[in-house]
């Protein structure tokens, strides 16, 4: 059996390891195209504190957090711990309450405890600042878990071809040079890009792109390797990763397929960081970087079958490198034909 797989983001490179685990032969082929959402995510796993109105998208994330144990040791994954900072201890009532509710079915969340000085946790924050301290919160790196899994599907035996690929309406993949790639099936994982992908098998998929874009900055002389994730109850989340560096964002446009790093959006990161972490002040600005995040006009991802024998999935948002390897993996067993892991009705067309 022959699978193609469009997209070579955390979910194509996902579902390319997961076959090839299973020995299916894979080809997987991406156009490269600016604004790939994956090699600009941030990196948060803290999914016990979202998704409050809706059970299906909370289990994808929570069980998209728990299949980071089932990869590869070297994609990046750091247990760091997540700080839910506010101004005002009353806002974060909130999120006790529904972390209680939470924590039966999900203890890998790790005891919830009260910080009175977070500051000590994260030193550039706001030392007015009250929060709440979830320590199962993890932070990936995504490009590492991304290009982890792909050089894992490669030693297994999957080919990997650069250039833009494209559907033809009987669900084949032709390249750039007009190759036909045969296959037994396809799983289009190519993010904002999915609904133009499929747009041959006279589906409309209703995803669409947001934009996101993201400050890298170094703090000079700080060990920020083990500083926990911070996520104001408003504002931007913050997290470190070693070598000195600071992550701060997002913003969140809906400007189309624009991939370009602005004026306004740069200040509108930096003006809400430093109203969290005053103490980035003086650290350089080394990086930044801008996704198009997938986003399905339901609310909610796509993950199903949308011809006889094309999968796609896409619409994870900002919970791509949350959610993104286990979405591989359904993503694969659907190719299979097989029983997915979880109900998938509710990601359905």
């Amino acid at each position: 059996m022959r699978i193609t797989v469009i997209g070579s983001g955390i979910v194509g490179a996902a579902a390319a390891y997961h076959l090839g685990l299973r020995g299916v032969g894979v080809t997987v082929v991406d156009g490269g195209q600016a604004g790939a959402a994956t090699a600009a995510g941030a990196g948060i796993v803290c999914p016990w504190v979202d998704h409050e109105d809706d059970d299906d998208w909370y289990r994808l994330t929570v069980e998209g957090a728990r299949h980071y144990a089932e990869l590869p040791a070297s994609v990046g994954h750091a247990r760091v711990g997540a700080l839910v900072v506010a101004e005002d201890p009353a806002e974060l009532e909130p999120v006790r309450a529904l972390l209680a509710t939470r924590y039966a079915d999900a203890p890998e969340m790790g005891e919830i405890t009260e910080v009175a000085r977070p500051a000590e946790l994260f030193p550039p924050l706001d030392p007015k600042l009250s929060a709440l301290h979830v320590p199962g919160a993890a932070r990936v790196d995504g490009r590492a878990v991304r290009d982890g899994l792909l050089q894992a599907a490669v030693r297994q035996g999957a080919t990997v071809h650069g250039g833009a690929a494209a559907l033809t309406a009987d669900g084949a993949v032709t390249t750039a040079e007009g190759t036909r790639l045969e296959a037994d099936a396809v799983i289009v994982a190519a993010g904002a890009w999915t609904g133009q992908a499929c747009r041959p098998l006279g589906v409309d998929l209703p995803v669409f792109p947001r934009r996101g874009q993201i400050v890298h900055a170094t703090v000079e002389g700080a060990d920020t390797s083990a500083w926990p994730i911070v996520l104001p109850r408003r504002g931007p989340y913050l997290l470190g990763f070693p070598g000195g560096r600071v992550v701060v964002g997002a913003t969140v446009e809906e400007v189309g397929f624009d991939p370009r790093i602005t004026v306004a959006g740069l200040g509108e990161v930096l003006t809400a960081g430093l109203a969290v972490a005053p103490g980035l002040a003086a650290a350089t600005v080394t990086e930044t970087r801008v996704g198009l995040r997938p986003v399905m006009s339901t609310g909610r991802p796509l993950i199903a079958r949308v011809a006889d024998r094309v999968v796609a999935v896409t619409g994870l948002s900002a919970y791509g490198l949350t959610a993104g390897p286990y979405a591989g993996l359904l993503a694969a067993a659907l190719a299979l034909g097989e029983e997915p892991a979880m109900d998938l009705a509710p990601f359905a067309v």
